[in-house]
């Protein structure tokens, strides 16, 4: 009831807080009472220097090209598109340099764009072109980058509202933005009231709006959904998207993208009702998520490309630099949030660039804390969620991710338990992430291609458990949506860090656990990565639990003959189909290891099982007539046969090779004997041996307490 009272409270502030407040401009981003201080910034402190020559850059360039807006018609990367999305940068960066410099042709430049906007955007009929499963917009082939766009214009014309005449801003208001925002709350009603990244957009877009031109009426709708209820809208986003710890149910890549609306659109809320205290809304939900989408990168930056993500996307984007520059300034100042930002090497400029620009410069940063965690999915806290293990700093950080989260929506991937492993500054197992060539126009429109379903989302495309060469829920979103992991265990110690959960649901009549651990020995300089993935059931069922890698394999246990032409595709479909089988080795001792030469260093996985098993070396290509998959490879632990199955892996990492000198040293993995005394219900014991000293891991599934101990 304390909660509820509180959220009524935030609403009436809001509403009435709208009426009441004075119009400044600038109010969002940059405001009137600190552009002083942010021209003075400019000059003193070197990040927010730089950052502002880039924009001032930019703005300079967009006035010497004359001013276009062309009819809609191309998709992602297509002419029209690129435009318009050029369009609102320009706007942007026009924007601030005229803050910073007070120089008039700034202002016009946006005026004149805006004006051309207004006198054809009320002719334009809806996108020509679709992306597949969104609905079109008007400048955009989809409706979620209208709302993008609107969301930077809103921003850039706050910050030159005052040096446009009030007629040409009437004209810009009338015959623009209502219409768009019409547009977007009215025609698009379904994708504005949808609790998911694309509503986080469409909400902020016309919220903003609302602030910037003193709406009331489009901020409510904004906060509360078009039937002001409070069901859907801002408040019930931050609500219903993010668990406890700050998780967004969709993954790390889309809470960076969803962070920017989610922050800026409260930064603006924060400016125009300050009493309200949105920031410490929901157990200030927007300073946990800022934290866990930093966490959800490894040291280099890349975010764990879990779910539909492009894996090349850091936290140097756009979305995560607005996140971590409002979360110091305005949120929490956290000073390892200025590591990230120096790291970033750029701060907006902004009020809150400023903040983060001079504690830098005044030597306040501390590392950022990565830290081994177990997040929570779902917003009760109670869907799962990832857990992550790290040691060690910098390039030679060790990070483990375990996937045990729900769904994810429809970005979601069919990978329940699947395992991430990187080290080194790079990925040792990785993931695949989505097959999409995102605005490559030439590559589907650069839109998501057949072979993210075919293939990316599939079980076997992820370093998970596939049963009888199908995928979790046979592939079926809704299906996959009711169900969730169950957290077993996370544990941290000074020589152990251990994460493990259970799946039942994702094949009918076969449960599956996964324990994933860091394990330090005194002979190794670095952790070894432990894995233990059971599955029980009452019927015969084949198991394959594949290990894509990065590298090439140097050394096996086993004579490897791959196939010399012909090669077949391993299966006929749920990803099989664009397997090619190279080679299949039986191992009837029930285990072995393959060393695989990374980098500068080797990796080597020493296998066991609880029956004969055989390894499968496989690649991408099969069934590809595009060429769209990107070339892996991965070798694959295969029971073709059994009702329990429990598969045990020991990854090292040794050595050294220096390829300029041609020396190598430390080629042999350290680790050996690798077996499983048993295996069930309330345990499973492995034993393995490092230079002839023998160790003894045993897993007690049912002991919390206990639950893994090493001897």
């Amino acid at each position: 009831m304390n909660y509820l009272k509180k959220v009524v409270t935030l609403l009436s502030c809001l509403y009435f807080g709208v009426c009441a407040q004075a119009q400044t401009h600038p109010n969002i981003m940059l405001t009137k009472a600190n552009i002083a201080a942010v021209r003075k910034g400019v000059t003193l402190y070197p990040l927010l220097k730089g950052s502002y020559q880039d924009v001032k850059k930019e703005a300079d360039r967009a006035l010497t090209i004359p001013i276009s807006v062309p009819l809609p018609k191309d998709g992602g990367g297509g002419a029209s598109h690129e435009q318009h999305k050029r369009n609102y940068q320009n706007i942007l960066a026009c924007g601030v340099a005229y803050q910073i410099t007070g120089d008039a042709k700034y202002a016009t430049y946006v005026k004149n764009m805006l004006l051309q906007y207004a006198a054809q955007y009320e002719k334009w009929p809806l996108h020509p072109k679709r992306e597949n499963s969104n609905p079109p917009g008007r400048m955009f082939w989809q409706i979620l980058n209208d709302c993008v766009w609107q969301v930077n214009v809103i921003q850039g014309y706050d910050m030159v509202y005052d040096g446009i005449p009030a007629a040409d801003r009437k004209t810009i208001e009338t015959h623009l933005f209502a219409p768009i925002v019409k547009f977007i709350y009215d025609d698009n009603k379904e994708t504005f009231d949808r609790l998911h990244n694309h509503g986080t957009w469409a909400v902020a877009a016309v919220g903003l709006t609302g602030y910037v031109l003193n709406k009331p009426e489009w901020v409510q709708m904004a906060l509360k959904g078009t039937d002001k209820t409070g069901q859907v809208g801002f408040l019930a986003q931050v609500d219903e998207l993010f668990s406890p710890d700050g998780y967004y149910t969709e993954g790390f890549y889309y809470q960076r993208y969803a962070l920017l609306p989610f922050v800026i659109f409260a930064k603006a809320i924060n400016q125009y009702e300050p009493k309200t205290q949105i920031f410490k809304y929901h157990n200030s939900i927007l300073t946990k998520a800022v934290n866990i989408a930093l966490q959800g990168t490894y040291s280099n930056g890349a975010f764990f490309p879990i779910n539909d993500a492009m894996k090349d996307k850091t936290f140097e984007s756009s979305e995560l630099i607005n996140a971590v520059d409002i979360a110091y300034a305005d949120i929490s100042p956290d000073k390892g949030l200025l590591d990230v930002a120096a790291r970033q090497k750029k701060v907006i400029v902004s009020d809150a660039g400023l903040k983060v620009a001079k504690d830098l410069a005044a030597g306040l940063a501390k590392p950022f804390n990565y830290q081994p965690m177990w997040m929570t999915d779902g917003k009760k806290g109670d869907e799962g969620g990832i857990g992550i293990l790290r040691w060690g700093e910098g390039n030679r950080q060790q990070a483990v991710l375990l996937k045990a989260a729900a769904q994810g929506m429809g970005h979601g991937h069919f990978d329940r338990l699947n395992m991430l492993y990187y080290d080194n500054g790079g990925e040792v197992f990785p993931d695949y992430g989505a097959s999409r060539f995102i605005n490559i126009e030439t590559k589907n429109g650069g839109g998501y291609l057949p072979e993210n379903t075919s293939w990316a989302k599939q079980t076997v495309a992820h370093n998970a458990l596939v049963v009888d060469q199908t995928s979790n829920f046979k592939g079926n979103i809704k299906e996959a949506s009711k169900y969730h992991p169950e957290f077993i265990a996370f544990k941290t110690t000074d020589k152990i860090q251990v994460v493990s959960a259970r799946e039942d649901h994702a094949y009918p009549g076969v449960q599956m656990l996964r324990t994933t651990a860091l394990i330090k020995v005194a002979e190794l300089a670095k952790p070894l990565l432990i894995d233990v993935v059971k599955a029980t059931s009452s019927a015969n069922h084949q198991y394959d639990l594949p290990y894509w890698y990065k590298g090439t394999i140097i050394d096996a246990s086993f004579k490897i003959e791959a196939v010399r032409d012909n090669l077949k595709a391993l299966g006929k479909s749920s990803g099989y189909q664009h397997l090619w089988l190279n080679s299949e080795n039986e191992v009837p001792a029930n285990n072995g290891y393959v060393s695989v030469m990374q980098g500068q260093s080797f990796y080597t996985t020493c296998f066991a099982s609880t029956t004969p098993i055989k390894v499968k070396l496989v690649s991408t290509g099969a069934n590809d007539p595009n060429l769209s998959i990107l070339e892996s490879k991965a070798f694959m632990l295969s029971q073709p046969q059994a009702t329990n199955q429990t598969f045990v892996t020991v990854t090292e990492n040794h050595g050294q090779i220096d390829p300029v000198a041609e020396t190598t040293s430390g080629a042999k993995s350290a680790v050996s004997s690798l077996s499983v005394v048993s295996s069930d219900d309330s345990k499973t014991v492995l034993t393995f041996k490092i230079k002839d000293k023998a160790y003894t891991i045993t897993i007690n599934y049912q002991d919390k307490n206990n639950f893994i101990q090493i001897n």
